[in-house]
């Protein structure tokens, strides 16, 4: 383990667990999906974008008559500005693919950091309640309203409803 960072055990574990999903998830994933995001990291790259400005720039200097003894085949560009449209709405659709995919990720992370935040909430409640009633039995006295109000469970639909209302005001 030499040059790898000074880091607890849980937190490799959880680390190594997550990498394994993502694995999991990429192999599950469909040949379209898997092409898609083929495609669109391609497209998102400078080779790509060098690859156009040569391909496209040559093709308009030799439809310009900008190029000698070269003969236009494209003398007014419509086929180039064709490929190119025709080009944009596959490559939209292949990012718009992958996008799905993020997002679809983003929203189980997202489910998965809301379930963890309410079993840590119920857990430091439950911490609190008991840290109140050690206090009791010990005779001290602990802070107050503080730790009363966070021994308290927090239901998440009333929380819901509330930030719901102040959207709508």
């Amino acid at each position: 383990m030499d040059g790898e960072p000074n880091i607890n055990r849980t937190l490799r574990d959880n680390i190594e667990a997550f990498e394994q999903r993502r694995r999991d998830s990429q192999q599950r994933a469909g040949k379209g999906e898997r092409i898609s995001v083929a495609v669109t990291r391609f497209a998102g790259s400078v080779t790509f974008l060098a690859i156009h400005a040569v391909l496209f720039g040559a093709w308009a200097l030799a439809n310009l008559k900008l190029i000698p003894g070269l003969r236009p085949f494209d003398p007014s560009l419509v086929m180039l500005a064709t490929f190119a449209s025709v080009e944009a709405i596959f490559i939209s659709t292949f990012v718009l693919i992958a996008q799905n995919r993020m997002s679809n990720a983003a929203e189980r992370r997202a489910e998965l950091d809301l379930h963890m935040s309410l079993l840590v909430e119920a857990e430091l409640s439950q911490l609190a309640s008991l840290t109140l009633r050690i206090a009791e039995k010990t005779g001290v006295e602990a802070p107050e309203p503080e730790i009363r109000e966070v021994a308290e469970r927090v239901d998440p639909g009333q929380v819901l409803d509330e930030l719901e209302r102040r959207e709508t005001e």
